[in-house]
């Protein structure tokens, strides 16, 4: 492409809305979708692209046969696009006293909460100061409880690995976890640190046990990550958890032929009505558009 003179660049700027419309289309990987998510039509989102391709005079994306993919400029434009927003909403919010206040009482499983909510919670709080967020950490069957008894408002909960895409805002594989220089081969049956009976990784590493045909034991049990982590440090014991959540000092045991792969799970949101409080929405929102780029 030819090169823009001085006085043409200047004259174009970034307009906040493509910006918007783009991290969406970055975040969910197809125009369709993400159509939906900011309330236009495909056609008018395909439009908007287009300006912003003219606009940085690079292309931003790539079709695929799945929906589409960033460009290396895409990429790059990706990271400006997301600093650029937060600092947008951080002014508007500090400077028209606007930002929502009240509470939002919202669940999530340990491991989740461990690496996520750190990040979420900090740019919440910086574009809404007066919000109140309430965490309760348990694992996915008790916070579904939770919300069914309308003790919560909102839960980041764990989905089936067949769980469609459109469900999920990110996929997390399980993965087996033990402490440094333990060797599972050295164990029969093998010993076992696992959370509830109905949580996913619980279910996932006895039925790949049973069919891989190995012995078993469930030696040690425990609801919260903490525990799991503390019982797999005691060299007794492995554990099945997110990979996202292995903490530094514990190793992802990947070449023992004797433990069967595991499946990935999915993340996603369960609000606790039907038509949420416009403060949880917006909270919801919020992570939807963080939770896949941390």
């Amino acid at each position: 492409m030819e090169a823009r003179s001085e006085t043409n660049i200047l004259s174009l700027s970034l307009e906040i809305d493509l910006l918007r419309s783009f991290v969406v289309v970055a975040e969910v990987r197809a125009l369709s979708r993400a159509a939906s998510r900011v309330g236009r039509t495909q056609s008018a989102l395909s439009q908007q692209m287009k300006r912003l391709e003219e606009i940085v005079d690079q292309p931003l994306f790539q079709r695929t046969g799945r929906g589409v993919v960033l460009t290396n400029p895409g990429e790059r434009l990706l990271v400006h696009a997301q600093r650029i927003l937060r600092l947008h909403d951080e002014a508007l919010a500090d400077l028209s006293g606007k930002g929502l206040s009240g509470t939002i009482r919202f669940g999530c499983p340990d491991d989740y909460a461990a690496v996520f909510l750190p990040h979420l919670l900090r740019q919440f709080s910086s574009q809404h100061p007066q919000a109140l967020v309430e965490v309760v950490c348990a694992p996915t069957p008790r916070l579904i409880e939770q919300l069914d008894m309308h003790a919560l408002d909102l839960a980041m909960i764990s989905l089936p690995e067949e769980t469609p895409d459109i469900d999920v805002i990110r996929r997390e594989p399980l993965v087996w976890v033990g402490c440094a220089g333990m060797n599972a081969a050295h164990f029969d049956p093998l010993p076992l640190a696992l959370s509830d009976p109905d949580t996913l990784d619980h279910v996932a590493a006895c039925e790949a046990l049973n069919r891989a045909g190995r012995a078993y034991r469930i030696a040690y049990a425990s609801s919260s990550l903490a525990g799991l982590t503390a019982l797999v440090r005691s060299g007794q014991a492995l554990a099945v958890v997110t990979q996202t959540a292995v903490a530094s000092d514990l190793c992802v045991i990947h070449d023992d032929p004797g433990l069967p792969a595991l499946p990935s799970i999915g993340i996603s949101l369960k609000f606790e009505r039907g038509r949420p409080s416009h403060l949880t929405a917006v909270f919801a929102e919020h992570i939807r558009g963080m939770l896949p780029m941390l």
